[in-house]
């Protein structure tokens, strides 16, 4: 079996939380990235949205775009208005090769909002979350038809962050909608990971390897403190620093013959986190329990000629 290593840049500038980024450039993020094993980056805002722009940075530093967020408000807007903004988005995505876009639902989202404790966060029920997981399989099938697939991505603070609500959505939604199932936001909305790869593993095309510091997590005040505070209080890291058994997560991926992206995605303060430092922690251990769960990770960055 094969797998891909990619990272997030999100370990170098946040989006959301402007205080937690290294003031390094696009090129050197990607040189730090690579230069640690990995072969991918997800798009982040540093990131040309002009293929002619991109591919040159992309080849000179050997790496491929292995997927990017895009911000959807199907939970409130119509699929015109999500497909008029994401159409740039897919033509970009197409011209350089990206597997997928991933659909973060920000609609009545607080996970951009310091100010709205965790347990303010939104909530469908059950005839809302049936209607809007209709409306995504529907909004998937057409991207797919553009010729790009999504990957759902489960998050906290947002309409589909626990594991009940997970399972509702993929009970409602249709295969038209791929799943992007990520370790470390399950975890931390109280999930049993092992458990929802056993539950979802048909539908999962994309995968975020985050680990969380449980410690920071159980010693929250949900309603007090917000998702950017637990955040910027150290909540997420990279695989082999955190508080998750990645060599059982991987193991389930490869039992159930999952062949593609691992992306490490962990957000946190590059100054008390050094983004190098914590790429080559995350490399080793991934490659530690992927070597173990029988997978070939692949080496080739941007591919040649």
């Amino acid at each position: 079996m094969k797998a891909k290593l990619g990272m997030s840049p999100i370990a170098w500038w946040n989006d959301d939380l402007a205080e937690l980024s290294d003031d390094v450039s696009l090129e050197e993020c990607l040189r730090q990235s690579r230069s640690a094993g990995f072969t991918g980056m997800e798009m982040g805002r540093r990131f040309p949205n002009d293929p002619d722009v991109m591919l040159p940075i992309l080849r000179e530093a050997d790496v491929t775009l292995c997927g990017g967020w895009f911000s959807g408000t199907l939970v409130d807007e119509d699929l015109a208005k999500n497909k008029d903004r994401i159409q740039p988005m897919i033509d970009l995505f197409k011209a350089v090769n990206a597997p997928c876009i991933v659909y973060g639902e920000v609609g009545r989202s607080i996970q951009g909002d310091r100010s709205r404790p965790l347990a303010t966060k939104p909530k469908l029920g059950d005839e809302e979350m049936k209607a809007y997981a209709r409306k995504v399989t529907e909004f998937g099938e057409w991207c797919a038809q553009q010729g790009m697939p999504l990957s759902y991505h489960h998050h906290m603070a947002a309409v589909v962050e626990t594991e009940p609500e997970l399972d509702a959505f993929m009970k409602y939604s249709g295969e038209g909608i791929p799943l992007l199932l990520d370790a470390g936001h399950l975890a931390f909305a109280g999930g049993d990971v092992l458990r929802a790869i056993d539950n979802h593993h048909r539908r999962i095309n994309h995968v975020h390897v985050k680990d969380v510091r449980m410690p920071v997590i159980d010693g929250l005040d949900r309603s007090r403190q917000s998702f950017l505070d637990a955040v910027a209080l150290g909540a997420f890291t990279v695989p082999g620093d955190g508080s998750l058994d990645f060599g059982a997560i991987v193991q389930k991926f490869a039992d159930y013959g999952y062949e593609g992206w691992f992306v490490v995605e962990a957000e946190q303060d590059p100054k008390k986190n050094p983004p190098l430092k914590m790429a080559q922690v995350g490399y080793k251990e991934l490659m530690r329990v992927m070597s173990a769960a029988g997978y070939t990770v692949e080496t080739q960055g941007f591919p040649k000629g």
